[in-house]
């Protein structure tokens, strides 16, 4: 009896995967499973003879979402499911998810239809504070910068940024930028076929100066192990719920994801809210794989758990 298949999407940016998840393949093998890599948009690759597919590497997809969605759908079996990747590829999805009632950080939407001039972007821009531009649509911090509401340079520089993503058809977010950040950094709580695994502490990636081209490389993220509280676990479980709620409600059937990245910010002294959704990672998130052992073998063990349903 021959083994079963996985294979493992990445982009061509990662031909033999990102190094967090170099791991994986021997971890899988270890199992019993035939592991392989191929770039997901590689027209050499028959995906109907791929196994189950699961995506991780794919930075490069916010360059062509329409054509990495259709690939998606065009794969037999792909975890997460086509219709998940889709929704998670453009943050409007923090929309939906405020409207279910989970705090996300107050955002501006400029969409490029709107065809704003400098001024109408200018007015739209907090008065005080520092702020963060980046498109909907992106993966890795690209085409993300952070600015001063009261640097007259800083401040055109951010309208400039923004006038460059909405020339390209992208929807640009505008978003306060929260300096509880700079104090505590980020939390990331993952959630393996529905389960909480495991959490790290993100140090802040998003100095004053921070600057992402579209085309730059990705920033890697200084992490640090932490034990889960059960007071994130206890946050991280009304967003699974919600998250959960809304796939069901779209599809028709609870989707049991594969693998689930939630980034959280404790909300300061100042704030009404106790934390904030940074951004769920349905698609190509870090899992943090290399940052302990045990973080690989769990989501082998994850894959496993699908592969031999």
């Amino acid at each position: 009896m021959s083994a079963p298949v996985v294979t493992i999407a990445t982009g061509a940016q990662f031909p033999n995967l990102d190094r967090d998840e170099q791991g994986l393949p021997d971890a899988l093998r270890a199992r019993g499973i035939e592991p392989r890599i191929a770039v997901w948009d590689d027209p050499s690759v028959n995906w109907d003879d791929a196994g189950v597919v699961v995506v991780r590497s794919v930075r490069d997809y916010a360059r062509d979402r329409k054509k990495f969605v259709n690939w998606a759908r065009s794969v037999p079996r792909i975890l997460n499911s086509a219709e998940t990747i889709a929704w998670n590829t453009d943050k409007h999805y923090l929309r939906e998810l405020a409207a279910r009632g989970l705090p996300t950080i107050p955002t501006i939407w400029l969409e490029a239809d709107r065809h704003y001039t400098k001024q109408q972007i200018h007015s739209r821009f907090p008065a005080t504070g520092d702020f963060v531009v980046k498109p909907a649509v992106s993966s890795g911090g690209r085409g993300t910068g952070r600015y001063t509401a009261t640097d007259p340079k800083s401040r055109a520089e951010a309208i400039e940024h923004a006038m460059r993503e909405l020339r390209h058809g992208r929807t640009v977010m505008v978003q306060r930028y929260l300096d509880v950040i700079d104090r505590q950094g980020e939390t990331s709580l993952i959630y393996l076929n529905g389960l909480s695994a495991y959490q790290v502490e993100k140090a802040p990636m998003l100095h004053p100066c921070f600057r992402s081209t579209a085309d730059s490389a990705v920033v890697d993220e200084v992490v640090n192990l932490a034990d889960a509280s059960e007071e994130t676990w206890r946050w991280g479980e009304r967003i699974r719920k919600a998250l959960h709620g809304y796939v069901k409600e779209k599809s028709g059937h609870d989707e049991l994801l594969l693998f689930n990245r939630v980034d959280i910010v404790r909300g300061d002294e100042d704030s009404e809210e106790e934390f904030y959704v940074m951004e769920i990672s349905l698609i190509d998130g870090s899992l943090y794989l290399s940052a302990k052992e045990e973080n690989l073998n769990r989501f082998a063990d994850a894959i496993q758990t699908r592969v031999m349903w």
